[in-house]
């Protein structure tokens, strides 16, 4: 008898749920911050920082955090709160958010607060932010503010002042981890968090910088913006545009929606998108988010493209079968079908983008091969 054959494991797929990942929740810099000065704070109260502290989160839940390096000063207090970012992939995790509390005496019952060492300096207008102040964003600033207020009623009912100094030790080499100097924040890591909880992999502070970097190119005065999908296509279609200005460079990753409804809304005339087969057929399919975990590729698609533009019926059929895009772009490759593959599939992106974002904008797509090199540039006229 013939055996029976062994079955195959059933293949786990990018997007499938089973794939195992970590979920624990962890904290962001700006509710260490509180935590921090918050403990600081009851120092200057009580003559000594404690060990732990409880501080209300901007989603009003409340956690007690642990703190190091505690100790008093005179009229001032100092405290850390290490942070733990959870299963996130956080360029911050195990930063030392550090805060410094002095007394102001006869300060008016105000709080002032400061960026120290290794906290980045805002340096370009459209961040919401003061230009030549720290990077702290206004939610985890008013909660900073508010957790220090209660935390040192009785300072500030008798008319004293409170500074509140924050500091991340090497904080300046965390934030090369970033998209800070792109955003003109150098120096530092910027102090953020809208909830105060991390959540692994939301990547909501990426999301967060991508905006960003379209309201500083539009506060600088930018009418086109050139959004890619990681570094390879970004310098891709950096030399593809040497004319334009680096704010019009931004590197949107999976955000495509985010990116997208922002450049609208400010009106930005000329959107090109930067981008190599996979993502390019993402955006192609519709998706507003493109990460591997939202949704798989369409393989009807991209053999749909590839039978467009003339290749074998055999090798559509194991394009449709296969896992990845990038099997189409080297089969076809080694027919000479490269540039007509890409054009095919970047006019299909340029119709849903077209569809999803509508407005006055023109839109070009630069497909890239998997070197960084441009393979070729699709205008939205040729869609016609």
């Amino acid at each position: 008898m013939t055996p029976a054959a062994t079955p195959m494991p059933d293949k786990v797929r990018k997007g499938d749920a089973r794939r195992d990942r970590g979920n624990r929740t962890g904290f962001s810099t700006g509710a260490n911050c509180a935590a921090a000065a918050t403990a600081a704070t009851l120092g200057l109260v009580r003559g000594v920082v404690p060990g732990r502290v409880e501080c209300v989160l901007p989603n009003t839940r409340r956690v007690t955090f642990e703190i190091r390096d505690g100790r008093v000063s005179g009229d001032c207090a100092h405290a850390v709160s290490v942070k733990d970012a959870g299963d996130d992939p956080d360029a911050t995790h195990g930063a030392h958010l550090t805060a410094d509390v002095c007394r102001i005496p006869g300060g008016g019952g105000r709080i002032v607060l400061r960026g120290g060492p290794g906290v980045g300096v805002v340096t370009r207008p459209g961040l919401g932010l003061e230009v030549g102040g720290p990077a702290i964003n206004p939610v985890p600033r008013g909660n900073i503010a508010a957790n220090v207020a209660a935390a040192g009623a009785a300072l500030l009912a008798r008319g004293d002042g409170l500074e509140v100094t924050l500091s991340v030790p090497g904080g300046e080499e965390m934030a090369k981890k970033t998209l800070n100097a792109r955003l003109g924040i150098l120096g530092g890591i910027s102090i953020l968090g809208t909830t105060g909880i991390v959540r692994p992999y939301s990547t909501a502070a990426f999301r967060a910088s991508v905006i960003q970097a379209v309201d500083v190119a539009a506060n600088q005065g930018q009418t086109r913006v050139v959004f890619t999908t990681g570094g390879r296509t970004e310098k891709c279609a950096m030399r593809a545009y040497p004319a334009l200005d680096e704010a019009c460079f931004v590197q949107m990753g999976d955000f495509v929606k985010a990116a997208f409804t922002t450049a609208v809304r400010h009106g930005m005339r000329h959107i090109i998108v930067g981008a190599m087969v996979g993502k390019l057929t993402k955006i192609a399919q519709g998706l507003s988010v493109t990460h591997a975990w939202r949704g798989e590729i369409d393989r009807d698609l991209i053999a749909g493209a590839a039978l467009e533009v003339g290749a074998p019926p055999a090798l559509v059929e194991q394009i449709r079968a296969a896992e990845t895009a990038r099997f189409a772009a080297e089969g076809l490759a080694e027919l000479g079908l490269a540039e007509a593959f890409h054009r095919a599939l970047a006019l299909r992106a340029i119709c849903s983008l077209r569809q999803r974002y509508p407005g006055p904008h023109r839109l070009t797509v630069l497909a890239c091969n998997f070197a960084g090199v441009p393979i070729v540039t699709v205008e939205e006229d040729e869609n016609a």
